[in-house]
């Protein structure tokens, strides 16, 4: 029975059961995507919504709030300037509470309205479908056209077109790379940089070129691929969603059994002069309109983006053959079956409360900081050494962190033990703008006795503010054992 099951799949009579993504052939190659832009009212409001945050996106690294841009992600001098707020990476509790939080919203926004993210607010979506289609679309004309000429011969009207929309998006991908870039520089640097000969700055060069040639392969090339193979999220969708959750589907009780017919047959049916069959009539429209290139009537799948294309598809349709709109919709399982969506249950009370848990203690932290925070440590080198004299010096870094919105100067003093020495690497006084970190090294010099029979011995520091206060922190210093 085996072997006649093998002979017959290899003389092709039986068709492999095996499904593949949508992008895809069953061979593996690329299933190239021209989706048909289906222009109604989701699309009219996703437009609105997407150049917001494209204007958004562009605007946090230059939009200044309290002297920082409104996200600032300065990794080489560690300092991470979120809407008006600096952190750093001592801040371990605030970050991990930062990030945590991230991850459960999107958590309770999946639980609650499905993949809106990846349909109305995903930079691989919006633009996609705001900004390098609808050049393409402009440059090379319609689907069913840029189809048959990406298909057909090299000819000079192909290359011109092509060349065309190449210098373009390289030109719309170099501003979407140093507007990221930004994000970890600051437009200053980066105008600064730009202004040099590419000698002097030839490492910011090869970032920008690598970082545009990545934009420009992704949204002129891999495309929908970034999210059905690369993206991890649609993965993890059937751990996220559940029968509650909103979703966008077709409705099979209502569109089934489809068939093709007009106008004269749909009004026959209608008095019942033939078979009624159910208002899909199988024209195809949410499948050309669908950016990966799915067919929504067949369930819930992990390449659909929640995009809303065919809902303006379907709609459509309806509209043209008398039908009431609605076929395929924002629905959920549930009210699939006939029942009612529950938007209040045990899951996303869990994922409430939790997330409420998270901002209460983030903002509690916050609150509860003091106006300075310091913290001390061991500068690079020696642990200690002895001077000539005797004395046995310690190198320190001390690093304030000015949590204020004004600017502020301090000073050191060593209070304990006594007869403790403190030379300041630098100015006596040092300044601090606004929310600014500052380091000062200092060298701490005590007599061997102090250590007694240790080798170490706690030392007290006093900060004197130029606002009045004053802060008092200890450290060990370390020394040679008098044992």
């Amino acid at each position: 029975m085996v072997q006649q099951f093998i002979e017959l799949d290899d003389l092709g009579i039986l068709e492999s059961p095996e499904e593949v993504l949508s992008t895809l052939n069953r061979d593996g190659s690329r299933r190239w995507m021209y989706p048909v832009p289906a222009k109604g009212r989701h699309w009219r409001q996703r437009l609105w919504v997407g150049w917001a945050l494209i204007a958004f996106f562009v605007l946090l690294p230059i939009v200044p709030i309290n002297g920082r841009p409104a996200v600032f992600l300065n990794v080489m001098d560690r300092e991470f300037a979120l809407f008006g707020g600096v952190f750093y990476p001592t801040d371990t509790l605030l970050l991990l509470i930062l990030g945590v939080a991230s991850m459960v919203a999107i958590v309770l926004l999946t639980a609650l309205l499905g993949r809106v993210w990846c349909g109305w607010a995903c930079p691989q979506t919006v633009y996609l479908e705001f900004v390098y289609r609808p050049i393409e679309r402009w440059i090379e004309g319609k689907e069913h056209i840029r189809k048959r000429r990406n298909e057909g011969p090299w000819t000079f009207d192909k290359v011109w077109r092509k060349g065309v929309k190449l210098v373009l998006f390289t030109l719309i991908s170099a501003f979407l790379a140093h507007t990221f870039v930004a994000y970890f520089a600051g437009w200053e640097n980066l105008l600064a940089w730009m202004q040099r000969p590419p000698n002097e700055q030839w490492g910011f060069f090869i970032l920008m070129g690598g970082t545009t040639g990545l934009m420009l392969f992704n949204f002129g090339y891999f495309r929908e691929q970034m999210c059905t193979i690369t993206c991890p999220y649609a993965r993890f969708q059937s751990v996220l969603l559940d029968p509650d959750s909103l979703i966008v589907s077709y409705d099979p009780v209502r569109g089934e059994p489809r068939a093709r017919r007009s106008k004269k047959k749909l009004r026959q049916e209608a008095e019942g002069l033939i078979p009624a069959q159910g208002d899909c009539i199988d024209c195809g429209a949410c499948v050309r309109t669908c950016p990966t290139g799915i067919d929504i009537r067949d369930g819930l799948q992990m390449e659909c983006i929640a995009c809303t294309q065919c809902i303006d598809a379907c709609d459509a349709i309806m509209d043209k053959i008398g039908l009431e709109p609605g076929l395929i919709r924002y629905t959920s399982e549930r009210e699939l079956e006939g029942k009612r969506t529950r938007r209040v249950r045990p899951r996303t009370m869990l994922y409430g409360a939790l997330m409420t848990a998270l901002v209460v203690a983030f903002v509690a932290l916050l609150a509860t900081q003091g106006t300075y925070e310091i913290h001390v440590g061991r500068a690079v080198g020696e642990p200690f050494m002895a001077l000539p004299d005797g004395r046995i010096a310690n190198r320190l870094q001390f690093r304030v962190h000015n949590q204020s919105s004004t600017p502020v100067t301090f000073t050191l003093e060593a209070v304990q033990p006594l007869g403790t020495q403190i030379n300041v690497v630098g100015p006596p006084e040092t300044e601090l703008e606004a929310l600014e970190m500052g380091r000062v090294e200092a060298w701490i010099m005590v007599t061997p006795e102090t250590f007694g029979e240790a080798d170490t011995q706690e030392a007290q520091f006093r900060l004197h503010f130029s606002d009045g206060t004053q802060h008092d922190v200890t450290f060990p210093l370390l020394g040679p054992s008098q044992r």
